[in-house]
């Protein structure tokens, strides 16, 4: 707790003062760039990942960057998404997963997680999931059968948002665009979804700016 406390003072003592303006100006209202979906996980910093500012990403996190069908639970992450879309009318969605992640894990070891019940419950959001990684990759082990799980994991999430209507209105509207990635914590890579292949690639690859997003 004191380095967190520490942390507190130089911040305001130092941080806060060289943006003061930029603080200032946000204040009053927030015209963020893209609602950032990811994972809990104390590994995956949304803001040092893609080096950006306070009001630039309005984002959301959970276990396993999960995002519930409309309708089947009412909770804070369906809230926060109608509010960036209604509201603030954020142009871009990503949806952000990443490498060694503890829900991919329990949704393909199920008995590892038999004691904890709420978060074997929160698991089931992936159940699309965890029926295409049965049927379409029992070749896949180890790693690779992870980083795949996560990968599809992202695709259902992007699915189930174009179930929530206020996504959807906006995808009509082509307002808005939606993202899929995927983060290596050992390597820092981000793969990212390209909508056409059904393909992840490397956002260093030079071919990404023509990747095709979903609008």
């Amino acid at each position: 707790m004191e380095k967190l406390v520490k942390g507190f003072l130089k911040f305001r003592t130092e941080v806060f003062e060289k943006k003061k303006a930029l603080f200032t100006r946000l204040s009053g209202n927030q015209s963020p760039r893209a609602l950032f979906i990811t994972c809990s996980d104390s590994r995956v910093d949304p803001t040092l990942l893609t080096q950006t500012d306070p009001g630039e990403l309005f984002i959301l996190r959970n276990a396993g960057n999960m995002v519930p069908p409309y309708g089947s639970m009412q909770g804070g992450s369906t809230a926060t998404i109608e509010y960036a879309m209604a509201v603030l009318k954020v142009p871009h969605i990503i949806v952000c997963g990443h490498t060694d992640c503890a829900v991919m894990k329990a949704l393909l070891n199920p008995e590892d997680v038999s004691d904890l019940p709420a978060f074997r419950e929160w698991v089931g959001q992936a159940e699309t999931t965890r029926r295409l990684m049965r049927e379409h990759y029992t070749d896949l082990t180890g790693t690779d059968r992870l980083v795949k799980t996560t990968q599809e994991n992202v695709r259902s999430q992007l699915d189930h948002l174009r179930t929530h209507p206020s996504v959807a209105l906006l995808l009509r509207q082509k307002k808005v665009d939606l993202h899929g990635w995927v983060y290596s914590i050992s390597t820092g890579e981000v793969w990212v979804y390209d909508f056409d292949s059904e393909q992840f690639t490397s956002l260093l690859d030079e071919t990404y700016p023509r990747l095709k997003t979903s609008s």
